[in-house]
C-alpha cells in the first residue's frame, strides 16, 4: 500500500469513527459528577410530563400563575462541561390583589430570570434551579411535589435575599415576588 492509499484509508476510518460517535444518553437523575461532557440527560421514563400545564395559587394577597412546559435538548453549561438535558421550564406571572402585574416572566421574557428543573430529589418531586430576580436576589432551589393530577405542592428556599448598591444598580427591581414558603398548593387550570 502506498502513502496516498494509507492516508485515504486513515481519513476514511476517521470519518466513519466520527459518524458513528453518538452522545451518551443518560437518565434524568444522573448525578452531575457522572455526566460526561456532551452527553444527553433524557426523560426516558416520561417523569416530567405530569407537571406540564398552568397552575395558580394565592399567597399573601398575590395571585401566582405558573406556566410549566417541557423543553428537550436544553443546553446546560457548567465550568467544566456542557451537556444537553430534558427539563421543565417555568415562566410565571405574579399579580397583586388589585390585579396589577408585579412580575411577568411569561410575556416579557425577562432574560436574566431562569427557572428550570435540575433533578428529582425524591419520588413525585422535581427540583428546580431559580436564578433569582435582578442581580440574582432570591436565587435558590424550588421543589414541586405532585400531590394529584391537578395539584402540586411548592417549596422555595432562597439562598440570597439581599444585595448592595455595589453589586446591583439601585434602579433595578430586586424584590422577590415568588412565595418564600413551604407546602403552598398550586391547582392546575
Amino acid at each position: 500500500m502506498n502513502i496516498m492509499q494509507s492516508k485515504m484509508l486513515l481519513a476514511l476510518t476517521l470519518i466513519i469513527s466520527l459518524m458513528s460517535c453518538k452522545a451518551q444518553t443518560l437518565p434524568l437523575n444522573t448525578a452531575l459528577l457522572d455526566i460526561p461532557n456532551g452527553s444527553y440527560i433524557k426523560d426516558t421514563n416520561n417523569e416530567l410530563a405530569p407537571y406540564v400545564g398552568t397552575y395558580k395559587t394565592n399567597f399573601n394577597g398575590n395571585e401566582i400563575t405558573l406556566f410549566i412546559t417541557k423543553q428537550e435538548d436544553k443546553l446546560e453549561k457548567s465550568a467544566h462541561k456542557n451537556y444537553y438535558m430534558d427539563a421543565l421550564i417555568v415562566k410565571y406571572i405574579v399579580k397583586n390583589s388589585l390585579g396589577a402585574t408585579l412580575q411577568d416572566t411569561q410575556n416579557n421574557n425577562i432574560y436574566n430570570i431562569e427557572f428550570y428543573s435540575i433533578d428529582i430529589p425524591s419520588p413525585n418531586t422535581i427540583g428546580f434551579l431559580y436564578s433569582g430576580t435582578n442581580c440574582s436576589v432570591g436565587w435558590g432551589e424550588i421543589n414541586l411535589k405532585k400531590i394529584s393530577s391537578t395539584q402540586i405542592s411548592w417549596e422555595y428556599r432562597p439562598n440570597d435575599i439581599v444585595t448592595t448598591a455595589s453589586k446591583c444598580p439601585p434602579n433595578l427591581d430586586t424584590k422577590i415576588y415568588l412565595p418564600e414558603t413551604k407546602d403552598l398548593i398550586f391547582t392546575k387550570q
